[in-house]
């Protein structure tokens, strides 16, 4: 079974921490929400998005790394939204995870602000095509500038990177049909249209 780890901080863009979640589960992708910034609650966290919707989140960074050992998931997901994004981007731990998953050919994947915000603070773009939320690729380190394109969601090599709260569905769509293939993708896609 092909694994995935969200990771959500105070100030998460709702659709885009849950919508993978939520795909991914439906392909059969073990998937586990990750707390790095938010409220301790019981042996867990309560994470805040930026509309002020609490969501338990299933363990937290420091616990998830532990119970990884020298396994890594097959995928990593960052979700944007500003205040989400700047959260995900100060947690030093995070960001060496994330490099590490990169480099051992992960799906190293994130959304809205966290492609500049997260991944620019990284050597994750280094020589990628890339796209975020439209005016935020100028917080990357400016050797990634060059490289990002106003486009909906964009996969170079096993980096994905897509616009924002809008393209949600089509970014959670596109880590399915990498992790899960084309079949599992048309299945998906066509029980949501008859929704």
């Amino acid at each position: 079974m092909k694994t995935a780890a969200v990771f959500f901080a105070d100030g998460f863009e709702e659709i885009e921490g849950l919508s993978p979640v939520d795909y991914l589960r439906r392909a059969g992708v073990e998937v586990t929400t990750v707390g790095v910034k938010g409220n301790d609650y019981n042996d867990t966290m309560i994470v805040t998005s930026s509309h002020k919707i609490p969501i338990i989140v299933d363990t937290t960074l420091d616990k998830y790394l532990a119970s990884l050992g020298d396994s890594l998931p097959d995928c990593v997901v960052c979700p944007g939204g500003s205040v989400g994004a700047d959260n995900l981007a100060s947690c030093s731990k995070l960001l060496s995870f994330l490099e590490k998953c990169y480099e051992n050919g992960k799906i190293t994947s994130a959304i809205c602000a966290s492609p500049a915000v997260l991944f620019g603070k990284t050597n994750i773009l280094a020589g990628k095509k890339w796209t975020c939320y439209p005016g935020m690729e100028d917080n990357a380190k400016e050797e990634y500038i060059p490289a990002y394109f106003n486009e909906v969601v964009i996969t170079d090599d096993n980096v994905v990177t897509s616009r924002g709260p809008g393209a949600s569905e089509q970014f959670a769509m596109e880590l399915v049909k990498i992790l899960c293939g084309q079949e599992t993708y048309d299945k998906i896609k066509k029980a949501s249209q008859q929704r």
